[in-house]
């Protein structure tokens, strides 16, 4: 017997709603709501949540009448977590012109973008205990009840036919989809999942144990690409270790050993091999001429990745594993990834390695994929004023349930996804293992493709993905 249903999600209030043009035939209309912060607790403190309707232009606007009537909802789940949309015009979706069929809306997920932003100064509480129970509430759990108090909202004039909504699920939206699958069925009338084929009920150091394995892989691809990059990775890392192990960043952070090396997150993209490339060339070249590092080659390294500005993604990249009661991350990316000997440098010092003679080429440097260590909070200014906060969510256990595996065999929403054999992030066998537990699935697999296809090979993905929603299997 499945367990008992989650608490519906609080009703969402429409604050605001304002259409302009915009290049391109659209008709952009912003919205904004607010919600409980808790769902299960309708009067807690109201969040706000902010996002853009994207509509052809062709449908006229008519006094507060939101445009695009007629056409089915498309809800569009960006990945993170912790991030919020692009620009709409830059969307894959808008691109491969999927608004001439679909009012598809952006929303931003609480806490990203312009849905009441969290940063070191925003989260509210006094105490690290205040911040952490604030924090555990912007996980797949809450962002669903979001989506579906936004659904019902937005959809109570429609027709009935037009009430439930489509979703596109990109990386992490594609976890948000299957908690929504999961709780929400009736709300969705389709599904559409790209690099999101989540690990269903997985514990966080499995995860780890298969995405440490394909990170291995991607190292492994980029040294025959660039195999004087062996010998140039500890150059740049000799070289940091000689300036006291720590370099100062302009924004306020710290290069050192580990940091540098968790560069190989590019990896699971396409052109990232290159993009890391391009800049250890850099690096190496200007260690060389001046005996030290630029000011714009620092500024690209802090800018790399984005924890600064989008502190969610590492305050709660783990716990998005941690599917249910009982279950904590407890840094789980750390505890497994300094294990395994190409990894060294998380636990202990960087250490050049032994040359058997003079000719013999340096062992490869590994750089570590997308994972977060204890060490980010000691290196990027944002997250350091979070480090107590961010140890007790690692170590929290009270988590809500992310999956009901019993609704998933009884599906009866059309879901089609886009899997990659070579993805960094969200691994293959594991996304396998999921697809089996979704009645009627439908999934388009390829080793021609990673992980940000649908931004870098759009039209690629989105084709297939309709291929696979219009021809029925005979």
């Amino acid at each position: 017997m499945a367990d008992a249903q989650p608490i519906p999600p609080s009703p969402a209030r429409l604050l605001s709603a304002s259409s302009h043009t915009a290049p391109g035939k659209l008709i952009i209309t912003e919205v904004s709501f607010d919600v409980p912060l808790n769902h299960d607790i309708p009067e807690s403190t109201r969040i706000r949540l902010f996002g853009r309707i994207v509509t052809h232009r062709e449908q006229p606007i008519v006094g507060d009448t939101l445009p695009g009537g007629g056409r089915p909802w498309l809800a569009y789940l960006e990945g993170g977590p912790g991030f919020g949309n692009r620009s709409p015009q830059d969307s894959p979706l808008v691109k491969e012109n999927l608004h001439q069929s679909y009012r598809i809306l952006f929303l931003d997920y609480r806490g990203t973008g312009l849905s009441t932003p969290v940063s070191a100064t925003t989260i509210p509480g006094d105490s690290a205990d205040d911040k952490a129970a604030y924090l555990s509430h912007f996980r797949q759990d809450s962002i669903v009840k979001d989506l579906e108090a936004v659904r019902l909202c937005l959809t109570k004039k429609d027709p009935p036919n037009l009430r439930s909504w489509s979703i596109w699920g990109q990386s992490f939206g594609g976890f948000v989809s299957l908690t929504y699958l999961s709780f929400f069925p009736d709300g969705l009338r389709e599904v559409f999942l790209t690099g999101g084929l989540a690990p269903v009920n997985v514990r966080p150091e499995v995860v780890y144990e298969a995405t440490f394995k394909k990170v291995v892989e991607r190292n492994v691809a980029y040294y025959e690409k660039f195999p004087e990059d062996a010998t140039a990775v500890h150059y740049i890392a000799s070289h940091i270790k000689q300036q006291g192990g720590k370099i100062q960043l302009p924004g306020g952070g710290y290069l050192t050993v580990p940091r540098f090396l968790t560069l190989g997150i590019s990896f699971g993209g396409h052109e990232g091999i290159h993009s890391v490339h391009a800049l250890l060339n850099k690096m190496k070249l200007e260690i060389a001429q001046f005996g030290h590092f630029t000011r714009s080659t620092l500024t690209a390294l802090e800018q790399d990745t984005t924890f600064d500005t989008d502190p969610i993604y590492a305050i709660l990249h783990e716990a998005i594993y941690c599917y249910g009661p009982g279950v904590a991350s407890d840094w789980a990316a750390f505890r497994v990834g300094s294990k395994l000997e190409p990894f060294y440098w998380l636990s202990a010092d960087y250490k050049a390695p032994h040359r058997g003679s003079e000719s013999a080429p340096l062992e490869p440097l590994y750089f570590s994929g997308e994972m977060i260590f204890p060490f980010h909070f000691d290196t990027y200014p944002e997250l350091i004023s979070l480090k107590e906060v961010a140890q007790k969510l690692a170590l929290h256990d009270e988590w809500p349930r992310l999956y009901d595996e019993e609704q998933l065999a009884r599906n009866e929403v059309s879901v089609f996804a886009a899997s990659y054999v070579d993805d960094m992030y969200v691994d293959f066998d594991l996304a396998r293992a999921t697809a089996k537990k979704v009645r009627g699935i439908r999934v388009f697999e390829t080793n021609a493709l990673y992980h940000n296809a649908v931004r870098a090979k759009s039209g690629e993905v989105i084709s297939a993905l309709m291929r696979l929603r219009d021809d029925p299997i005979e």
